[in-house]
């Protein structure tokens, strides 16, 4: 047992530190700049310390994890409840030590370098896909304004983006040249992006866990490399269902007096690994709805109960428990009948 618990706010330069010993007697408050940090944590004994999981929390967990002291990573969300009012710096480093003494509370696991770099490299795409699909709407738009429209998707942009390039004279010569170069800047992100796809599908291929993970119905390359890049090999959920919530694919519970009420996904959790798997199932009930035959029974039968959309969401969680699954047993992944005629 450590004979010193301490909560530690981190910011991006200025820090504040809250310990306490065994019997919850305050015996250290200080506020450190960043250059301090180090230094200071150095000159004390072993140390159990709570951070709150935000930016640059991995980074500082592992800082102080070769200086030989204990770290855990506390969700912010755990930690508000015991932040007193008038929230300040040192009231917030407090909450994080109260937080850090509770049993039952929960941790995020402190991510390596390696991860974090995965993370990065799945996040850059996103944000250049979001960038991309802002210019495509932004050079629609101005268009429409026009009264040049045309079909969604690909095909219906491409043929905007040839009534700019041969000077249609319904597009002024002003609007024509800022046009232009949002046509180069979509251009170039179209390329960044099929380029940051290349590098994540050859990491794809190459793992055998991401190969596995990807003969999941609804799991691609992209989407088994955000799982792996995510959560490592899964074992730090108890069970399917725990990774399915942390991703948010499970109900929203509201209880009292006995009364249960449900109030559709919690949306908690990664909200990236929730729309891959949206993406996916997706695809797959749109498949199934096309081809009632090829579709499991229980596709079909929430297919006819409920609205798309919610059986979409169904699929996604569904999706995400076979993942796991997949995940922490080592198998890749058979389909229903295929796992009823090998248990037999």
């Amino acid at each position: 047992m450590h004979a010193i618990t301490i909560g530690l706010d981190i910011a991006k330069s200025v820090f504040q530190v809250h310990g306490e010993d065994a019997q919850g007697r305050i015996v250290l408050q200080k506020r450190l700049r960043r250059s301090q940090v180090v230094p200071v944590f150095a000159k004390l004994p072993p140390a159990l310390v709570g951070i709150e999981a935000c930016g640059s929390a991995h980074h500082w967990a592992r800082q102080l994890q070769a200086l030989g002291h204990e770290v855990r990573l506390i969700p912010a969300a755990y930690v508000k409840p015991f932040v007193q009012r008038n929230k300040t710096d040192a009231r917030d480093a407090a909450g994080i030590c109260a937080a850090l003494g509770r049993a039952d509370m929960r941790f995020v696991p402190v991510k390596s370098v390696g991860q974090q770099a995965s993370r990065g490299l799945e996040r850059s795409r996103e944000l250049l896909v979001k960038q991309h699909t802002q210019l495509m709407n932004c050079t629609r738009s101005l268009l429409a304004e026009l009264g040049i429209v045309a079909a969604q998707g690909r095909q219906g942009f491409a043929a905007l983006a040839a009534l700019v390039v041969e000077g249609d004279e319904r597009i002024p010569a002003v609007l024509r040249l800022a046009l232009s170069h949002l046509l180069r800047q979509i251009e170039q992100l179209r390329r960044s992006i099929a380029a940051l796809e290349e590098e994540i599908m050859a990491v794809a291929k190459a793992d055998p866990v991401m190969r596995r993970l990807a003969t999941i119905p609804g799991v691609g390359g992209l989407t088994a490399y955000a799982i792996v890049a995510a959560v490592g090999d899964g074992r730090r959920f108890a069970s399917a269902r725990d990774f399915a919530a942390w991703c948010g694919l499970t109900p929203r519970q509201h209880s009292s007096a006995g009364k249960r009420r449900d109030k559709g996904i919690s949306r908690q959790g990664d909200i990236r690994l929730r729309k891959l798997f949206a993406l996916g199932a997706s695809t797959v009930m749109r498949n199934a709805r096309a081809q009632p035959a090829r579709a499991s029974e229980w596709q079909r039968g929430i297919l006819a109960r409920r609205p798309v959309k919610v059986a979409v969401l169904a699929q996604a969680a569904k999706t995400a428990r076979i993942a796991w699954a997949v995940l922490t047993s080592g198998e890749s992944y058979r389909a229903p009948g295929a796992a009823v005629a090998a248990a037999a």
